[in-house]
């Protein structure tokens, strides 16, 4: 609308006319330029407006359309970072409280009657009535002008909010009535509001309220019905025709003898004596939708006293153009009656086409308001530039429509809100809202932010040189990532983590380390898991011994959930400190909580700088971002689109600076996903190859460091997106920002494990394997020995283990009974859709990683297969959930051996080397009797030569 427009044609505008027929005009349009540069104010004082309606739809057409909110933008951006409902919400209440104060003179002038501002609440509510008068009171109070009025939906849960909201004495605008049965059920309620303010001892005239019945989108949908007989060739389909058109004024016509009929009721006369108003008729959709209908059709046909009619600015300027001014409401009412009578006689239900309508207008403002956050989330980016990483995707033809559908599938069903709701049902409706509480940890980290900097400054002044993480999974391979990032820190100590039971990588540590000058972290949520609670029996001997019983106690921490068996230790031996997780956080998702902001304060992080560049990631994910615009959902949706459509390997290639983030990445997509025959099965560190080695079971995610990336890598991913694989690209600005990733792969994951089917949160065959393993130990601790066990072949120094049936099929397809023949007969086993995993219960070191390294190259590039390499026992807290819950497509080769020497676990008579040959033991059993294709190579006490050997097989058996 422009200012020129507001000028009358000569004589009397008829806009200014309606005042003569008892009628407000209101203007269905709100833009923060039409306010500041006085355009409003001019239609206030020439066209004679009364009031202004707002809805999603016009707010979204300002703020995407206009430049008029750059510089609102940069302002908010300038005091921090909100997310895109905050930005509307605060760009909104701006423009409504513009608005207001320039419709306050006639709000004074009619003592009250008009000059309102509607202000909707979210369209989200319409179905929950406590949330509805939550959020409508906390407009009112945010707005905090006499003139505004809530929007309220007059849906079935919206009638007992704008009884509760009048009641409080807050002006409501009723929306989307469509039948006279809605709005009579409004106006009772408004009624019983009334009464009940008038209790509680309220001022009634200073309570407004209007009801805006819908028109034009009913005459379209009648029409439609018509034309739908018409062609059918209806016996009546002249009569029919003589009724477009005709239909919506004629229900409004008699909604507004409902609306006298009540005015001169004794219960409102009562209430009149005190000095209420009437809750007067808006007629809302008051733009002709048919071009054959004349513009002004929804006006000039609705004039009447007590009433409102809200037109967009084109109808507005038709009005005032050419518009006729007469009193209509109250003429041929008896007419009108006809129509509905010959509508229902003629076999078209109104009340049907009335319901439809109020569920598609509550879906039609939903959509509108997504597409408004989707266009206040663009631009929020746009103004965040680098300090959100980015993410873009590449996706095959096959996919990308999959992919876009279950997007929109995601929007529709409210998928992120209701995940940040905690909404059970969005996976298995079993128990997985006890364990979102990781939604808002970056917030209580900022509440626990002073505590952790002064045990920063503890640990700074104390003067360790080495901090020593014990852990297993969730909490030690998120502080892995931040040691392997970030490195040593000036002034800190260094910090290095501890994840195995092996006890060549225990003494590779323990020679690392000054016990006397070293700060250990033993990291348990449960405090009973076995690998941390024997690490910190040794390392605690350890300690003792040289710096004595009483002085040990200051060098550990502990971080744990509250009451644990682990909290118990800790107080017992006097720790430094103890830190308590959130229950309500599985291990896998903890790294944003004490779990990872522990170890980050040890070694020096500044941690408001994380934590805030962790909080923009947290803003973009929000309830408020629609899935196809929000980060997380977006790659939620494409990994798990991928999971269930065969692309159910998720290959993760990072910078070299931030790398090792992909182990952790393992951990929470494997354990979160991989179960009941289910699942994502994530490859990380596997070398990236020409894409003629990969099939079409991948996705491949791309983490890229900016000022820290590799050529090699940028080429070979372009050449996978220029094959047609599906790439998805992160820019990780600094690595500051790793945190961003972290809470983006969670909520990626859980919604994955939503669209999967699955229950994200729980692990049980990680559990299966714990017990399995305490079985054995528990068995040596008894007897001193462990079960014994066959192999059923043994050559070279090498010994090859499987269960009855593993080792039959290999039997069976070996061509000869040697070493080669039988890795042969093993891998033969690998098929289209398969992956090959390498389990290795070694010392996870430089040599034995490029060897295993290798190995799965000639696998993978023979093969054209997936390929994993897994440490243990570290893994079993991590992808072994997926390798034994997960789709039965791995074949497996686990790896164990001789170590050369053991290490004594004080208080037990088992040492390291019987707990993690019970873990192999242990692993194994499981994979076998989940129906696994597994065999395990026994090496012997000389690894290096026996991977060698291995190497040599796997290669003749590949050619």
């Amino acid at each position: 609308m422009t200012e020129q427009s507001s000028t009358p044609k000569a004589g009397k505008n008829p806009l200014v006319e309606l005042a003569d027929y008892g009628q407000s005009p209101w203007l269905d349009f709100v833009r923060r330029s039409h306010i500041e540069s006085g355009a409003l104010k001019k239609m206030v004082d020439e066209d004679g407006l009364k009031g202004v309606t707002s809805n999603p739809s016009i707010f979204e057409k300002a703020i995407g359309g206009s430049k008029d909110y750059d510089g609102a933008f940069a302002e908010l951006e300038g005091k921090g970072d909100v997310d895109a409902f905050g930005i509307f919400d605060v760009l909104a209440i701006a423009d409504i409280k513009a608005a207001a104060d320039v419709l306050r003179p006639v709000y004074d002038a009619t003592d009250g009657v008009d000059g309102y501002i509607s202000l909707e609440v979210s369209p989200y509510l319409a179905d929950t009535t406590d949330e509805t008068i939550a959020e409508a009171r906390r407009l009112w109070k945010a707005v905090d002008k006499p003139n505004l009025m809530v929007k309220v939906p007059g849906t079935s849960a919206g009638v007992p909010a704008i009884r509760t909201l009048i009641g409080d004495g807050i002006n409501i605008n009723v929306t989307l009535l469509f039948s006279q049965e809605a709005y009579a059920a409004v106006a009772d309620a408004y009624l019983d509001g009334l009464e009940a303010f008038k209790a509680k001892g309220g001022d009634v005239s200073r309570v407004a309220s209007v009801a805006s019945f819908f028109i034009s989108r009913i005459d379209s949908a009648v029409d439609h019905a018509i034309d739908a007989k018409i062609a059918a060739k209806d016996e009546n389909a002249e009569a029919l025709a003589g009724l477009k058109g005709k239909v919506a004024i004629a229900n409004a016509k008699l909604a507004y003898q409902h609306f006298i009929k009540l005015s001169e009721g004794n219960r409102f006369k009562a209430l009149a004596a005190d000095g209420a108003r009437p809750q007067r008729l808006l007629w809302a959709s008051t733009g002709t939708k048919n071009p054959a209908y004349p513009d002004t059709l929804y006006v000039e046909d609705l004039i009447g006293r007590e009433t409102v009619n809200t037109m967009p600015p084109a109808t507005m300027d038709a009005f005032r153009d050419h518009g006729k001014a007469a009193e209509a409401l109250t003429v041929d009412v008896d007419a009108a009656r006809k129509v509905l009578d010959d509508l229902k006689r003629f076999g078209i239900d109104l009340d049907a086409i009335t319901q439809e309508l109020l569920r598609d207008g509550v879906t039609l403002f939903a959509d509108a308001f997504d597409s408004l956050l989707s266009t206040v989330a663009k631009r929020r980016v746009e103004f965040l530039g680098p300090r959100l990483d980015g993410q873009t995707h590449s996706l095959p033809a096959d996919m990308a429509p999959l992919v876009k559908a279950e997007l929109d599938t995601a929007r529709k069903g409210g998928a992120i809100r209701r995940l940040w709701a905690r909404d059970s049902s969005l996976w298995t409706g079993a128990d997985e809202n006890q364990w979102l509480a990781w939604l808002g940890i970056t917030g209580a980290d900022a509440k626990e932010l002073p505590a952790l900097v002064d045990f920063q400054k503890d640990v700074k002044a104390a003067g360790f040189t080495h901090a020593l993480l014990l852990g297993m999974g969730g909490s030690s391979l998120g502080p892995e990532v931040l040691a392997k990032t970030f490195g040593k820190q000036a002034g800190f100590p260094e910090l290095l983590v501890l994840d195995s039971t092996d006890p060549a990588q225990i003494a590779t540590f323990q020679a690392k380390i000054d016990p006397a000058k070293t700060l250990f972290i033993v990291s348990s949520k449960s405090g009973g898991t076995l690998e941390p609670n024997i690490l910190k029996e040794y390392f605690f001997d350890l300690t003792v011994k040289a710096v004595g019983a009483e002085k040990a106690g200051a060098h550990f921490v502990a971080v744990t959930d509250p009451g644990s068996h682990m909290q118990k230790v800790a107080e017992g031996d006097k720790f430094r400190k103890i830190f308590y997780g959130d229950p309500g956080i599985g291990g896998r998702y903890s790294v944003l909580s004490n779990f990872g902001m522990v170890p980050a304060a040890v070694m020096g992080l500044d941690l408001k700088r994380f934590l805030d560049a962790t909080d923009i990631m947290v803003r973009a994910c929000a309830a408020s971002v629609p899935p196809a615009d929000n980060p997380g959902a977006t790659l939620g949706a494409i990994l798990g689109v991928g999971a269930v459509n065969g692309r159910d390997k998720v290959t993760i290639v990072a910078s070299p600076g931030i790398a090792d983030v992909g182990a952790w990445m393992e951990q929470l997509l494997a354990e979160s996903t991989g179960k009941v025959g289910k699942g994502i099965v994530p490859v990380d560190s596997e070398p990236l190859g020409a894409p003629a080695v990969y099939g079409k079971d991948r996705i491949f995610a791309y983490l890229r460091l900016e000022g820290g990336a590799d050529a090699a890598q940028d080429a070979a991913v372009k050449a996978l997106e220029e094959a047609g694989q599906p790439v998805v690209r992160i820019t990780v600005s600094e690595p500051y920002q790793i945190g961003q990733e972290f809470f983006r792969w969670e909520i990626a994951t859980a919604l994955a494990g939503a669209i999967i089917g699955i229950d994200a949160f729980n692990q049980p065959d990680v559990e299966a394997s714990k017990i399995e393993t305490k079985k054995l130990t528990d068995a040596y601790e008894k007897t001193g020995t462990l079960p014994p066990e066959a192999p059923f072949f043994e050559a070279e120094g090498i010994k090859l283990f499987a269960d009855a049936r593993n080792a039959g099929e290999i039997e069976k397809a070996a061509s000869e009974k040697t070493l080669d023949a039988y890795i042969a007969a093993h891998l033969a086993r690998l098929g289209a859709g398969d992956y090959a995993a390498l389990l290795a219960y070694i010392e996870r070191n430089a040599a034995h990683t490029e060897a295993l390294t290798k190995l799965r190259t000639v696998i993978r590039d023979a093969r054209k297969v997936a390929t994993c390499v897994g440490f243990g026992p570290r893994f079993l807290h991590s992808t072994g959930q997926a390798y034994k819950g997960g789709p039965n497509s791995g074949v497996f080769l686990q790896i164990t051996a001789d170590d050369a020497k053991d290490l004594a676990v004080p208080g037990h008579t088992y040492g390291f080397s019987i707990v993690k040959q019970a873990q192999a033991r242990g692993d194994f059993d499981v994979l076998a009797e989940r129906g696994r294709r597994a065999l395990r190579v026994h090496l012997g006490s000389d690894v290096g030569a026996g991977l060698a050997r291995i190497a040599t097989a796997v290669e003749r058996a590949l050619g």
